[in-house]
């Protein structure tokens, strides 16, 4: 998922969820921002929406290769519970600004860890 950024380094959030098949409306709430942090240039722009956009995308990207595909990947981050957060999704964890804490979890898993 490394082509989603545009020429400057910033995300793009028309391209993520083109590349997920969601909304932007969708993306927002998966990201807990407003339709507008997605939509309007200026807000697309500030760094605490590239920041829950890129979130996303890294925890994607570390999925993929147990999931099997970025759809699949995306499935897991909106639905699966994971018990060392009290079952809350991946995405809980985002929308409540904690995307560090899942992509900690991530690279704990990747080293051989427990859940």
């Amino acid at each position: 998922m490394t082509d989603v950024a545009g020429r400057e380094g910033a995300v793009s959030p028309e391209v993520l969820s083109g590349r997920l098949r969601i909304s932007k409306g969708e993306l927002a709430l998966a990201l807990g921002l407003s339709r507008d942090s997605v939509s309007k240039r200026d807000r697309i722009g500030s760094p605490a929406t590239q920041r829950r956009l890129r979130d996303v995308i890294e925890i994607i990207n570390r999925v993929i290769p147990w999931a099997g595909s970025e759809l699949a990947a995306f499935a897991w981050y909106r639905s699966q519970p994971i018990p060392s957060f009290g079952d809350l999704t991946a995405e809980d964890l985002v929308v409540a600004g904690r995307g560090e804490v899942v992509k900690r979890y991530l690279s704990r898993i990747a080293e051989g860890g427990f859940a």
